[in-house]
């Protein structure tokens, strides 16, 4: 009698984890790369600015007095340009900056050509150009405030903002 619980008791298993296999979780992959069981807005929806934001990331940093992109910024900015290809419907901002050594006006000018380096690396992925706009900040807009290199590395970057494409 024990034999033969035993024995149902393993086909119900055997069973119940079968039909589990068939059966799409949260965050399981659908075709062409819908997240089954995210919410619109969420980061797991690949469709959102969450997920452009905290997946893809929205900036990429620079070394002092320079406007150069290194390979850390260029693996963002293929990161964004593939976003941009897959999600037509937004136009971006990149807003350069930089940190408070200098003159107002030499930050301002590094601010813009750090937005523009980002404006070109995205239009030579294939981003239309009519979709990537940029704008200087030079110091006048720090996320660090302090007067040491900790500070300052965080403050030299160029932040890619996504806006929904108001003309379409």
């Amino acid at each position: 009698m024990i034999h033969n619980f035993v024995k149902i008791s393993a086909v119900v298993i055997c069973a119940i984890g079968l039909s589990a296999c068939g059966q799409k979780t949260p965050g399981a992959y659908g075709k062409l790369g819908d997240v089954i069981g995210a919410k619109p807005g969420d980061v797991s929806d690949p469709t959102s600015l969450a997920y452009f934001q905290q997946t893809i990331g929205d900036r990429v940093l620079f070394t002092v007095n320079e406007s150069t992109l290194g390979q850390d910024a260029i693996d963002v900015l293929d990161g964004q340009a593939n976003w941009l290809i897959q999600n037509t419907q937004y136009v971006v901002t990149v807003e350069g900056h930089a940190d408070e050594q200098g003159t107002r006006e030499y930050n301002l000018a590094l601010g813009a050509r750090r937005a523009s380096a980002v404006q070109n690396y995205l239009v030579s992925r294939g981003i239309a150009d009519n979709r990537v706009n940029t704008l200087t900040y030079g110091k006048e807009r720090p996320i660090e405030i302090c007067s040491t290199e900790v500070c300052w590395s965080q403050n030299r970057r160029a932040v890619t903002v996504v806006n929904t494409n108001l003309g379409s």
